[in-house]
């Protein structure tokens, strides 16, 4: 099985220092849906792992969080493509989770429901944060400049090995030929 993980804000949609807390506020980046549609029709299963705190935070519910991922999914299948399934840890900072990345355990949740390693599996995120986290559960950090990714991809404590990117079209033209 081909699998990919990716981080949601920043890399598949626009980000927010006051997070995106509406189907509204959801926009997605130019050419994002239409990378993951090109990754689905190279054969690829693509996960979506993201630290939503502003539910643990208050700043929105649920109900905002399933209209955001519906509003993805209408826009991903005019596209042509699909997400596989969503991984969230709607936790604070020092809620002192395991799942809250740069700590893997959304990773480890992604391994034990397809029952697959995650043995270089691709892992694109925008942060340091989402590259340390594929790194620590064996997945391969893959870094776009989307986002937050301009920072992050000059920063000390970047994992060795992690592959950067303009942005998510790049990544899916690289991993449609692998």
């Amino acid at each position: 099985m081909k699998l990919v993980i990716l981080d949601r804000d920043g890399v598949i949609n626009q980000d927010s220092r006051q997070f995106v807390k509406t189907a509204d506020e959801w926009i997605a980046l130019p050419g994002s849906l239409a990378a993951i549609a090109q990754l689905n029709r190279a054969g690829w299963r693509v996960v979506v792992a993201s630290n939503q705190s502003g539910l643990g935070r208050g700043l929105f519910g649920i109900t905002e969080l399933n209209a955001m991922h519906a509003k993805l999914r209408r826009e991903l299948a005019r596209e042509g493509g699909q997400i596989d399934a969503f991984f969230i840890c709607p936790h604070v900072p020092d809620a002192g989770c395991t799942c809250r990345k740069p700590l893997p355990g959304l990773f480890h949740d992604i391994a034990r429901r397809y029952d697959t390693p995650l043995d270089a599996v691709p892992a694109v995120g925008d942060s340091l944060r989402d590259a340390q986290a594929a790194a620590s559960a064996g997945a391969q950090p893959l870094l776009v400049r989307t986002g937050n990714g301009c920072a992050a991809a000059t920063h000390p404590d970047l994992p060795p090995h992690t592959q950067v990117f303009d942005d998510l079209a790049a990544v899916a033209q690289y991993l449609e030929s692998r």
